[in-house]
Parts: structure tokens; sequence; C-alpha cells
């Protein structure tokens, strides 16, 4: 039988900080300090109101539809069956896709603070993805609990980083206020958007809530804070520390400001906990999801055989191949991790704008309202994805291609 309520608030809670905060951390913030100076900090805030509806409105969605489909599960319920297989294209495909990039990101990372070379990036790489596929292959007990350890190493090493270089680097660097203009702020929330995407990653374990009505809503609540308070820190702490500079490891100079050559080293683990948190996080909801998929015919059904487990094992194989072919794709120069992260983008704002303008349709009253704010917003976001729109088109085609060939 499957095991159902093996999440409470404090492991929902891990599973959402480390859906949010994933490796863009370690470059993410010195890069919008770079494009937009001090005034970064402007388009932090915004980012983090935007957040706000967008994480009440998946909440929202959550426990009225406690199921393991998830974002597909609010597509059908807004739009109907073939709405709900494009969104599942699109999850899926940017799980293929994202894994293996940020295996990879995490993986330079690592080689590049030890000094090492692209065979030891790869290798780091390709430990993490298979380290959290056999967590999640274990079941959701486990991987929950694995996610509860990286959160706590992740907020702890972050809360040193920023609080060590606060006191130093707080008043640096904050005049002028806007060096390259207030088009650059926008230029920073588009670089930013990247650490705010991953409210929908936990839907499709709501219905392993113990109780989703009360748990699901404290979880969101709770990351909230914890991912707002971190960020608002992180934020100050970065154009201080690194919007002066062009360094490849800006986190580890945030580290290194208190702690010398043993902050650096510090965050050689940082970036491991980081990117298998994000990883752990995406590989059991899109497994969850794929499965769900399979049961109702959209995708083949044999995917669906052990949709009984708490993390169901068919899909997860095939993530695991799929995620090891791009991999070696990645490390041929068949493509690039920069490449792959916006691709992922621009299938993430798809899945977000066909799933909010379905809680337009399906929530009331005051859920509607945040709903339709979250989506206007996001329409803005989608603007600056530019060409990488094709990825999501392209899944989207592929999505529904299979759809009619399995009914």
């Amino acid at each position: 039988m499957q095991q159902l309520g093996t999440l409470g608030v404090t492991r929902g809670t891990a599973l959402y900080v480390g859906a949010l905060i994933g490796p863009g951390v370690l470059l993410v913030p010195a890069l919008a300090a770079q494009a937009a100076g001090a005034a970064s900090v402007v388009a932090w805030g915004a980012l983090i109101v935007f957040a706000q509806p967008l994480a009440v409105t998946f909440a929202s969605l959550g426990v009225r539809h406690p199921v393991a489909g998830g974002v597909t599960a609010y597509a059908r319920a807004g739009f109907g069956h073939r709405a709900a297989a494009v969104t599942g294209g699109w999850f899926i495909a940017a799980a293929f896709l994202g894994g293996p990039a940020v295996a990879l990101i995490g993986g330079y990372y690592v080689a590049d603070l030890t000094g090492s070379g692209r065979l030891v990036a790869a290798a780091v790489g390709i430990a993490m993805f298979g380290g959290v596929l056999i967590a999640n292959a274990f079941g959701l007990r486990v991987s929950s609990g694995f996610q509860l350890v990286l959160v706590s190493v992740l907020i702890a090493v972050l809360a040193l980083a920023i609080g060590v270089a606060l006191p130093s680097s707080a008043t640096r660097n904050w005049h002028p206020f806007a060096p390259h203009g207030w088009w650059a702020v926008g230029t920073a929330a588009n670089i930013l958007v990247w650490l705010f995407v991953g409210w929908e990653a936990v839907a499709q374990l709501a219905g392993d809530f113990r109780r989703p009505e009360r748990d699901l809503p404290r979880a969101v609540a709770l990351s909230f804070a914890v991912v707002a308070a971190l960020y608002v820190a992180l934020a100050v702490a970065t154009i201080g520390v690194a919007s002066q500079t062009h360094s490849r490891v800006p986190l580890a100079d945030l580290l290194a400001v208190g702690f010398g050559r043993a902050g650096r080293d510090a965050t050689a683990v940082l970036a491991v906990a980081l990117t298998m948190g994000t990883m752990n996080v995406y590989l059991g909801g899109t497994s969850k999801l794929i499965a769900s998929l399979a049961l109702e015919g959209a995708i083949p059904r044999a995917l669906g055989g052990d949709a009984h487990r708490s993390v169901p094992r068919r899909p997860l194989a095939l993530i695991g191949g799929v995620g090891i072919a791009v991999l070696l794709g990645l490390l041929l120069g068949v493509s690039s991790t920069t490449v792959l992260v916006r691709a992922v983008s621009a299938c993430f704002i798809a899945v977000y704008l066909l799933v909010l303008a379905a809680a337009v349709r399906i929530l009331q009253a005051r859920g509607r309202i945040l709903a339709a704010a979250a989506l206007a917003l996001t329409v803005v976001l989608a603007v600056f994805s530019s060409w990488y729109l094709l990825v999501p088109a392209v899944a989207a085609g592929a999505a529904l291609a299979i759809d009619r060939s399995t009914v």
C-alpha cells in the first residue's frame, strides 16, 4: 500500500527551502549586483513581493487538490485533459534538462574551489546526481530526511557567510546607488528570477502531508519567512563584497571575508548541499508526476506500474537515464549549462502561466485575486525569456503527440 502522511511542517519546510534556495545562490546574487550595483536590492525586494501571491496560490491549490499530479491536476481542473498533458510535458522537460545542468554547475563550483579540472567537475556532478537518485529510490521518508540534513547545512553555512561579511561590508558600494541606471534593475530582476522559482516543486507531494489543509500552508509560510530573511541579508552582503568583482566563486569570497581559506573551502560543502537539495526535491516530485500521468494514460502506462510507492522507481529510472545522457552531452560540448538553465526557466515560466491561469478559474475570492496578480507578474517575466520559449513550445507539441498515441 502507498505510504501516505509522511510529511509534517518541518520536513515540508525543508523540501520547500531546498527547492527555492538552489545552486543559483552560488553565483546569481553577484551577477545581479554587478548588473545594477546597490540598486539590485530593489530587484530583490520586488521579487520577494512577487513571490508572496505565488506562494499563497500554490499553497491554496495544494490544499484544494492534494494529489500526486500536482501542477497537472491544477491545469486539468481549470482547462481539461490536454492542458494537463502539456503542463506535465513542460515540467518533465524542465526536470530532464535541469537536473544534469544543476549537477554540473555544482561540480564546477567544487572543482574551481579545489583547483581541480573538468574531470573532477564531471565526477562530482555525476556523483551528486547518482546520490540523489539513490536517496529517492528508498522513498519519501528517506529523501525528506536527507533533505532536512541538507537544508540544515545550507542555512547554517549561508547564515555564517552573511554573519561574518555584513559587519565589515554592509556599508560598502552603496554610492552611487544606481551606477548603471534604473533600467538595470529590471535586468537584475530577470537574473534573480532563478532564485524565486520552486513553489510548484512540492505541489506533487501535497498528498503526502499528514494534514495538507493545515501543514501545507504552514510549511509554505515558514519557508517563505526563512527564504526572505536569508535573501535580504544575502543581497546586502553581496553588494558589499561582490558588486565590484567578476569572481567565478562570489559566495566563496563572501565566506573568505571572515574565515580566509577555510571559508572558501566550506563553500565547496555548501555547493554540494545546494545542488543535491534542489535535485532531491525535483526528482522526487517529477517521479510522482510521471507516474500520475501514466495512470491517466497521458504517457505509456508502464511508467505508472509502481505508482503506489511514495517515490515511484520506474519514472526515477527514466529520469536517471535521460539525465546521464544529458550530462554526457554537456561534457562533450553539445550544449552548455547556461543554455539549459535558460531553457529550464522558460519551461517553468510556461508552467506558471498555465497553472496560474487555471487558478484564476478554480479558486475563489482572495485566492483568485492573488492568482491573477501572480499571473500578471509572470507574463512580464515571460517577455524576458525571448527565443527560449521555443523549448516549452516543442515540449508541448511532444506531450500532445504522446497523449494522442496512448489513447
